[in-house]
């Protein structure tokens, strides 16, 4: 096997573990590459048909391709879509453009995935993250639990010697399921390509730029890029220095806020 053949085998042992020992999983779904690859390897694991349901965590103030993209690809593949939204905090005013980055995230984004878990009892929830996308993702495991308050003991992870996930979530608490945990953004791109996956065009070069990391519209921006194709996306990533989140609000970035705010529950 090839390393997209074992990243795969890896990632659908992973997300058929999850469907097995935890009784209500539910795939978190953004529509980004990663999200959007872990998604096409959940319905590859049960044969084209999800067992569990998918849930977006919506701020309103995502790109409108993106609504597009989640409307679309929940019709095709007939999926079980959950939207999940404070809308509480919208009714305040609470908004990436006026509010504080962290105080925005946390309850637009972490709040919305709270009241989510409380009101359809989800104990799993299966996250596209990758160790080589940010500094303090790159402390997490496979199978990561969070407390009863939602918070994320980075300095107290579990093992995992031969694979022996830790599978169990006490009452009140949920453990964060990490398929792609081992694969880095070429390797999502090469799958994209190999598997002939859907993808936002937002990813792809117009008028000399493209988004390279996609979120709330207010908290992006796109890079200098003349990539068109996969192809061509494949090949920059193998010459850039820019990181993948250089786009993205930077002070939501920085390493500190951002541990600050998985601490708290953010994805």
């Amino acid at each position: 096997m090839d390393r997209l053949d074992q990243l795969e085998n890896r990632s659908l042992y992973i997300i058929r573990e999850a469907a097995s020992r935890f009784s209500r999983p539910a795939l978190l779904w953004s529509m980004g590459k990663d999200s959007t690859a872990m998604l096409w390897l959940a319905r590859k694991a049960f044969f084209g048909r999800l067992p569990f349901p998918v849930l977006h965590i919506d701020t309103t103030f995502k790109f409108e391709r993106i609504y597009e993209f989640r409307d679309a690809l929940t019709q095709a593949w007939n999926l079980d879509l959950v939207v999940a939204r404070n809308d509480e905090a919208l009714a305040r005013g609470v908004c990436c453009r006026s509010t504080d980055k962290m105080e925005c995230c946390t309850q637009l984004k972490t709040d919305a995935l709270r009241q989510a878990i409380a009101k359809f009892g989800f104990d799993a929830l299966l996250v596209g993250i990758r160790r080589d996308e940010h500094g303090i993702r790159a402390k997490e495991r496979h199978f990561s639990p969070r407390d009863e308050s939602f918070r994320w003991n980075y300095l107290d992870q579990p093992p995992e010697p031969w694979e022996a996930f830790k599978t169990a979530a006490e009452t009140g608490t949920h453990v964060r399921v990490h398929p792609l945990l081992d694969w880095t953004e070429k390797d999502v791109w090469q799958y994209v390509r190999r598997e002939g996956m859907p993808v936002i065009d937002l990813y792809f070069s117009r008028f000399g730029k493209r988004f390279r990391s996609i979120g709330c519209e207010p908290c992006c921006e796109p890079i200098d890029s003349g990539a068109t194709t996969l192809d061509e996306i494949i090949e920059e990533l193998a010459i850039t220095d820019v990181a993948e989140r250089a786009g993205r609000a930077q002070d939501k970035e920085r390493a500190h806020t951002m541990q600050n705010l998985r601490a708290l529950g953010y994805l």
